[in-house]
């Protein structure tokens, strides 16, 4: 019986069996085939005493007064019932100084995960990313009083065999400037949450260097090729070349320094990294080197008007013969480099690349000829496929089309992910993947963006329900956001759904979340938390959260009579919460005809400002944590920036009536609300521009090299790609940041001049010139990313405080009076 069939959850031996021979042969053939891919993995991972001693220095680094307090020790999968677990005992022993708490596990990171979920369910502890709240481990008992688990203690299997990690941009938006030490913390995260199957993508430049260099390409003739290092994971691929570039080889170096480090630690910890390979995308020099090859030039992706000097890259076809000697090529390079880690290769060819022809014989043999690049570099490999295609390019990706493509490769030999899955899962409308394993993952997050939002009944949920779902071929689930950081409570659920085999009741785990992540129940963080799942956190609009706040996207647009502007009211869209039915709802259409973006708002915000006033009226108790002045921050800065929409409305509608006093009172107000936000972000560590841009700078050797990456890193979070003189990028604020420093030097000079632009046009009764302001705002970014100003890398002032004074100025005057919280606050206690 195969790992894959023993991971389903409430059906016996003989039901399984029953199952298979009902679905005949084929199903059979793909759980041995899954079978036989976890067992030459397993085969790969490090000694059980190699892997206990990295789980024993999770522990260091998380807990040090607590060494001695538990006692690690790998088993096999036959103890655990065939299946990965952790297993959380009392130590049996007598004796001061003896461990008090055992915890078994298959894997180092079962043993972390093992740790994690005892530290969280017994001593109501937390941990998050550093720039989220970081740990609390203050209501951890002392050693020697730490609380017993009953009985034979409690035995947690995974459901499935993986937990899936990163997409193959966070490499970009959030790992780019780490050094060793950040991703020791990470890795760190990643083994207490129980990841095991993560995407190891840094330094494969210095791979490809060395391949290209095989194949006749100069070092000078990748100078066009690569990316800067804030833009390498578009230069990956195809989507561009050279823009931020060149790449020195102080940084190639470097990266393959650190990729070694990296992957020693995750093979340490048990986890079975995912490497890159070949998807066609080649430097334009291969052309002159290999004339005959059929090297087409891909369509423009996103310049403003086409520049050849960063768009249009070119790709190898796969039926080219030299494509499996690339690719070959690279999957032994990385051998040779980093030892035989793994078998598993993510390659996303066809991702944004859509294929000439729909013709299922071609598709079929592209997608064979992609895979037999990998296999001839390693036998055993599997292809790990982003399944984003399937939904980005739906009108291409037909079933008879996705079929063809899924089943190019020999059964067991491609795993897809379902990207957004938590979202617009394609499981349910492919016939799960056409008997392809999937992994059920959660993308949440697009440009690395700052803003409060997420689904947590389809994560509580989805995960389930695909998987107990007729024929399922579901094998793990996963996280694909494209920037971390952000929303510890949406990752916290998610990792855990690594571990659940049953739906989680999301009241109840959010009350338990709310004492862990502060160190104490406190009733008002609770009833605050019961609002913020009915609103911020249970968006069913089916709309993907991009931030389009006009803070951090400043509409580009004529606003003059004769553009469609309009607000509704329209409360059936919103979900109501219960405790407070009489609700004024505002908030922004999401049916603009015209050019104004769309800020996504999917709750009432006032519903936001009463959780708000409950987790300030927490603060007499909660001031001294880090993780509640973070959340506190964060959703002032959330409730706020919604304000500022609403704000920038009122001054449009000013302009349009053509009273100027109106407009410069809104827009004042707008101007305000930004720098107030700025002095509220200044407050917490977490928020700050100046330390992306120190971090940046860090890795630099020479001058030039200091130069270049902080361009890179202002570029990336404001005009992203590049501009015409009177043209913005068209992803200008892709990846926009609510950080201090950013607003204030940056959105607050270009809302200034957009409104003194649509002021002085009332003022002399003529056009709003729409293209001069685009030219000077241009010209001001222009400048500002090629700036050295320094940012503040420390918190100034009191975020409590901070918070406090704006919620008076600016929530209370716009919403009203709002009645006092003890309905609410009674609610969470029934």
């Amino acid at each position: 019986m195969s790992d894959w069939s023993r991971c389903m959850p409430q059906f016996s031996k003989n039901l399984i069996f029953f199952t298979i021979l009902i679905l005949g042969s084929s199903v059979s053939t793909e759980a041995d085939a899954i079978e036989g891919l976890l067992g030459s993995l397993d085969a790969k991972q490090a000694s059980p005493s190699l892997q206990k001693s990295a789980a024993e220095g999770v522990l260091r680094r998380l807990l040090p007064t607590h060494l001695s307090s538990f006692e690690f020790e790998i088993v096999t999968k036959d103890a655990c019932g065939g299946r990965k677990c952790f297993w959380i005992s009392n130590y049996n022993g007598t004796g001061r100084n003896m461990p008090e708490i055992k915890i078994r596990g298959t894997t180092a990171v079962e043993l972390s995960s093992g740790l994690h979920w005892y530290l969280k369910y017994w001593c109501g502890a937390h941990i998050s990313w550093d720039k989220t709240g970081g740990i609390q481990t203050a209501s951890v008992p002392q050693p020697g009083s730490l609380p017993p688990v009953k009985n034979e203690g409690v035995k947690i299997q995974r459901p499935a065999p993986w937990n899936y990690y990163q997409n193959v941009v966070t490499s970009s938006y959030s790992y780019v400037w780490w050094d060793w030490e950040a991703w020791e913390k990470e890795l760190d995260w990643m083994a207490l949450q129980g990841i095991n199957l993560p995407l190891a993508f840094t330094g494969q430049e210095a791979i490809w260097q060395k391949v290209f260099m095989d194949f006749n390409v100069s070092k000078e003739d990748l100078n066009d090729f690569f990316g800067g290092p804030a833009f390498l994971a578009w230069a990956r691929m195809g989507n561009l070349h050279a823009w931020g570039g060149p790449l020195g080889q102080n940084w190639l170096d470097q990266q393959l320094v650190l990729q070694k480090q990296i992957l020693t630690r995750m093979k340490e910890l048990g986890m079975t990294p995912v490497l890159p390979s070949f998807s066609g995308n080649v430097p334009a020099a291969l052309r002159k080197v290999f004339p005959s090859a059929n090297i087409t030039r891909l369509g423009d992706w996103n310049t403003v008007d086409g520049d050849p000097r960063w768009c249009c890259t070119y790709l190898l076809d796969p039926s080219d013969p030299l494509f499996v000697e690339i690719g070959e090529a690279f999957i032994k390079r990385q051998i040779k480099e980093f030892g035989d880690v793994t078998d598993i290769y993510n390659c996303d060819t066809f991702n944004e690349n859509t294929p000439p022809t729909n013709d299922t014989t071609f598709i079929s043999t592209l997608g064979a000829a992609v895979y037999n690049a990998m296999s001839k570099g390693n036998q055993n490999a599997v292809w790990l496929m982003q399944g984003w295609l399937f939904y980005s390019a739906s009108t291409f990706w037909k079933p008879p089309q996705m079929e063809a493509l899924l089943h190019s490769v020999p059964l067991g030999k491609m795993i897809v992910l379902d990207l957004f899955a938590d979202d617009k899962p394609i499981w349910k409308t492919s016939s799960q993947f056409y008997g392809t394993p999937y992994i059920w993952c959660m993308l949440h997050n697009f440009g690395g963006n700052l803003e409060m939002y997420g689904v947590l009944d389809s994560v509580a949920s989805g995960p389930v329900d695909a998987r107990l779902s007729g024929n399922s071929t579901m094998v793990g689930v996963g996280m694909c956001m494209e920037g971390i950081n952000q929303n510890p409570v949406v990752y916290e659920l998610m990792s855990e759904m690594a571990f659940r085999s049953k739906k989680v009741d999301v009241e109840l785990w959010l009350k338990s979340y709310s004492k862990r992540r502060y160190g104490k129940a406190v009733a008002q963080a609770e009833a605050a938390w019961k609002i913020l799942y009915h609103t911020i956190y249970n968006c069913t609009d089916g709309i993907a959260d991009h931030n389009k706040d006009f803070i951090v996207e400043l509409p580009d647009w004529d606003p003059s009579p004769g553009t469609s502007l309009r607000r509704t009211l329209n409360p059936t869209d919103m979900k109501w919460v219960p405790e407070f039915p009489n609700n004024r709802r505002r908030y922004l259409s999401q049916d603009f005809s015209s050019n104004l973006p769309q800020p996504h708002i999917w709750y009432s915000n006032q519903d936001a400002v009463r959780a708000l006033q409950l987790l300030l009226d927490a603060g007499n108790e909660l001031n001294g944590s880090l993780t509640y002045r973070y959340d506190l921050v964060d959703l002032t800065r959330q409730t706020l920036s919604k304000l500022a929409n609403e704000v920038y409305l009122d001054a449009v509608e000013a302009f349009r009536q053509k009273d100027l006093e109106a407009l410069n009172l809104h827009s004042e107000k707008f101007l305000q609300l930004i720098k107030d936000i700025d002095t509220l972000l200044g407050s917490d560590d977490n928020f700050l521009l100046g330390t992306w841009l120190e971090s940046a700078k860090k890795l630099a050797v020479t001058p030039s090299e200091t130069k270049q990456f902080e361009w890179n890193a202002r570029t990336q979070v404001t005009m992203w790609y590049d501009t015409t003189t009177s043209t913005q990028s068209q992803l200008h604020d892709y990846a926009n940041k609510f950080w201090s420093g950013l607003l204030a030097s940056y959105y607050l000079p270009r809302a200034s001049a957009y409104f003194n632009h649509l002021s002085e046009s009332l003022k002399q009764n003529k056009s709003f010139k729409l293209v001069e302001w685009r030219k000077e705002w241009i010209a001001f970014s222009t400048k500002w990313q090629a700036g050295k100003e320094a940012y503040p890398v420390t918190a100034q002032g009191d975020a409590v405080a901070i918070s406090r004074s704006l919620f008076r100025k600016h929530l209370t005057k716009r919403y009203g009076s709002l009645s006092d919280n003890r309905t609410a606050i009674r609610a969470t206690r029934m």
